[in-house]
C-alpha cells in the first residue's frame, strides 16, 4: 500500500517539542551565541553578535576560538573600542584570518561598523529604517543595510561576506544575527533587544543542516539553498506560527546537526 503523503502542518506538535528541545540554555556553550553572551551592555552585545555571525561558517570550535580572539583584540569592550579607537589602531586586525576572512576584511568591517554607530546610530537603527523604507521586507531590508555598510566603496574581496538576498543569497548568517537580536522568550537563548522590530517579519537561517530537515518534512521543496528557497521556507512556517516563525530554526538546525532526520 502506497504511503499517505502528510502536509507539513500535521508535523507542528512535533517541530513545537523540537524547538522545546533545543531551545535551551545549553545550548549556548557550544555555540557560536555564546559569544554575545558575553556581555551585558546592548551594543556590546549586538556588535560581538554581527561580527560572530559574519565568520559564523565551518567547524563551531574554530569559530568560537576567532570570535573570541576578536573580542579580545577589541579589549573585550566592542562598542568602547569603535568609538574610541583610531583607524591606526584598528590595525590590530590585520593578521585576523578566519578561513577567507582576512585582516583586510576585518579592518573593512571594523571602520564600517564605526562609521554606523557614529553616523548612524547604530546597527538597530539602519536596520529598522531599511525595513520602513522596504515595507517591511526583510531580503530588501537587508540589501539596503548591506550598501549602507559598503557605502561608497565598491565592496571588493570583502562583498562575499556580506549577503546580498537580491542576489538570491540566502543570507544565513545575517538572517542568524537578526533572529538573535529580535527573538525574546523565557528560554533567554535569543536576546531580543531589539524592540523596533517583530519577529514576525523575520526569515529562517538556512543552510545544509537546517534545509534537509525542513525538506524532509515537506516545508521546502527548492533543492537549492538560496534566497527563493528562505523565501518558501519562511512562507510555510508562519503557517505554523505567524507570530515567531524563525523559532523553528532551533528545530531544523538541532535536528540536522545531530543528525534525527
Amino acid at each position: 500500500m502506497k504511503k499517505k503523503r502528510t502536509h507539513f502542518s500535521d508535523h507542528k506538535d512535533f517541530l513545537d517539542e523540537m524547538v522545546l528541545r533545543y531551545n535551551r540554555v545549553d545550548f549556548i556553550e557550544l555555540d557560536p551565541i555564546s559569544i554575545p553572551h558575553q556581555f551585558p551592555k546592548k551594543e556590546d552585545i549586538e556588535i560581538s553578535a554581527f561580527l560572530t555571525s559574519i565568520i559564523s561558517w565551518g567547524q563551531r570550535p574554530v569559530i568560537l576560538k576567532n570570535a573570541n580572539r576578536l573580542m579580545e583584540l577589541m579589549e573585550m569592550e566592542p562598542h568602547n573600542f569603535l568609538m574610541n579607537s583610531s583607524s591606526k589602531e584598528f590595525k590590530c586586525f590585520d593578521n585576523f584570518v578566519h578561513r577567507t576572512f582576512n585582516g583586510i576584511d576585518c579592518c573593512f568591517f571594523v571602520e564600517s561598523l564605526k562609521g554606523i554607530y557614529v553616523d548612524q546610530g547604530g546597527l538597530e537603527n539602519v536596520f529598522n529604517d531599511s525595513l520602513k523604507k522596504s515595507d517591511h521586507h526583510m531580503g530588501e531590508a537587508i540589501h539596503k543595510v548591506r550598501s549602507i555598510f559598503f557605502g561608497n566603496y565598491a565592496p571588493g574581496r570583502s562583498g562575499k561576506h556580506f549577503a546580498d538576498p537580491l542576489a538570491n543569497s540566502a543570507a544565513k548568517r545575517i538572517n542568524m544575527f537578526l533572529r538573535w537580536m529580535v527573538r525574546k522568550d523565557k528560554q533567554k537563548v535569543d536576546f531580543g533587544i531589539w524592540k523596533k522590530i517583530s519577529p514576525a517579519v523575520l526569515y529562517c537561517p538556512l543552510d545544509v543542516h537546517s534545509g534537509r530537515v525542513a525538506r524532509e518534512f515537506g516545508l521546502l521543496t527548492r533543492s537549492q539553498d538560496d534566497w527563493k528557497a528562505v523565501e518558501e521556507l519562511t512562507v510555510n512556517l508562519r503557517i505554523l506560527d505567524a507570530s515567531d516563525p524563525v523559532k523553528y530554526d532551533f528545530a531544523l538546525f538541532g535536528m540536522g546537526v545531530e543528525g534525527k532526520i
